[in-house]
């Protein structure tokens, strides 16, 4: 068996050095001590955007890319969302574990002790503008929690970390749907214990004056398993936004906030946005060949094809389209949905995107389903946030428990000016570049 080690040679200084291999790869680190001499800082990698390195060890989530493999804990996510419900899921996540039945009794019990806010959340809600984003309303709200809970600095203490997971999971679908109301100018819906956790959270989004919301089984298990699919993915801008900030030592609720402030963006949580505008955009299905052709043409993208990690049809994507299915049995077929499926069928055959590994991912048909549940699109990525807390916090307590993470904190490559001489307000010129508006 061959050593787990590379031979690299300095072709600056003709040195070679060897270093040791951890798990598959090299430690940026042991690159320090190739140096052209004793003033030098030592050999750094540049890595814009994180393309190639692993920032920490985790024993949470597993991805195969090329393979479109996606496992929680081990566990294929097609079986978890076939069989399992997003609390059962979560504990695994948080826990390493499948719950018993009496675990998992009492894990939902707990949670649900956890669904009220306190009132004062509630006014510093209201304070809101009328036309908010429900998404700026819901990291706002998520950070001032910290505020309410000031035991929750108490980050090593492991009765205080458990409750705080509590409170966030119980709670993130009552601001969720908090914001969603205050943005339709609706009067808050408390939670109700009694219902399932997607359950309280759609009487909460929806109860008008009836005595107590129903809703329909097909669509609360499909809102289930959209929050199975959301719940982690490794390590993506928020997640590594969670770990992040959770390094200074942070709080959970601040450091939650953080990451739903990374999941906003459209490049994030805000991409099965942006599909939906690219179908109304389209229209129709006769106009499609037009928009494919744009797309090769570099005019426009393909919104929801092709994953920073999946070169393969994302699983999450074939899981979703499989639940539409139930979706629209209830609600009616999305007419988008025919113009999306076209998208697929042409780009699954054309060899422009088979050449590119362009496959659907995840935000191609969860915006439309979401539509189809009565969701308007500026809540999309609220809906991510929710199942996606799991992760964040799963991934939060893995990084106090690993005794290699320090304060993040990386290095860069200074491409600045060198030593200047200071000049005098009397005697500098004005620049081309200053700004005088």
């Amino acid at each position: 068996m061959p050593e787990e080690s590379l031979t690299i040679t300095d072709n600056r200084t003709g040195a070679s050095y060897t270093v040791p291999l951890f798990k598959g790869a090299v430690r940026a680190m042991d690159l320090r001590k190739i140096k052209t001499g004793p003033d030098d800082f030592g050999l750094m990698t540049y890595d814009p955007a994180f393309m190639n390195t692993a920032s920490c060890q985790s024993a949470i989530t597993f991805i195969d890319g090329d393979k479109g493999i996606l496992r929680y804990r081990g566990y294929p996510i097609d079986v978890l969302a076939e069989k399992c419900t997003f609390l059962e899921v979560a504990y695994l996540i948080l826990n390493g574990e499948l719950p018993t039945e009496p675990e998992l009794k009492e894990w939902t019990r707990k949670v649900t002790l956890h669904t009220m806010l306190h009132e004062n959340t509630k006014q510093f809600m209201r304070g809101f503008h009328h036309d908010a984003h429900p998404m700026s309303m819901f990291i706002s709200t998520i950070a001032a929690l910290s505020t309410f809970y000031p035991a929750a600095h108490d980050i090593f203490s492991r009765e205080s970390r458990d409750l705080q997971i509590l409170r966030l999971i119980g709670k993130v679908p009552t601001i969720a749907a908090y914001a969603y109301r205050h943005s339709r100018g609706l009067p808050y819906v408390y939670p109700d214990n009694s219902l399932s956790y997607p359950e309280n959270f759609m009487s909460m989004l929806w109860k008008m004056t009836e005595p107590k919301y129903e809703a329909n089984p097909a669509l609360a298990r499909a809102l289930d398993v959209l929050f199975i699919l959301h719940a982690d993915h490794e390590q993506n801008c928020s997640t590594n936004t969670m770990r992040a900030v959770g390094s200074s030592q942070a709080d959970p609720y601040v450091s939650v906030a953080a990451a739903a402030a990374a999941l906003s963006g459209p490049l994030h949580g805000g991409a099965n946005e942006e599909v939906l505008r690219m179908l109304d955009e389209i229209g129709s299905l006769d106009r499609v060949p037009e928009h494919i052709k744009k797309v090769k043409a570099g005019e426009v993208k393909l919104m929801g094809f092709g994953h920073r990690v999946y070169k393969n049809y994302d699983p999450r994507a074939r899981i979703i389209k499989k639940a539409a299915d139930a979706v629209f049995e209830v609600t009616g077929r999305n007419p988008k949905l025919e113009i999306a499926l076209e998208l697929e069928r042409i780009a699954l055959q054309d060899d422009y995107f088979v050449k590119r590994r362009l496959y659907p991912n995840v935000d191609f048909y969860s915006g439309i389903i979401y539509q189809a549940l009565g969701f308007t699109p500026e809540i999309f990525t609220v809906l991510f946030a929710i199942p996606r807390t799991v992760g964040w916090l799963a991934q939060w307590q893995e990084l106090l428990g690993d005794s290699e993470q320090k304060i993040a904190r990386p290095r860069q490559i200074y491409t600045g000016h060198d030593l200047r001489e200071f000049v005098p307000i009397e005697a500098r010129e004005k620049t081309p570049a200053a700004v005088t508006a």
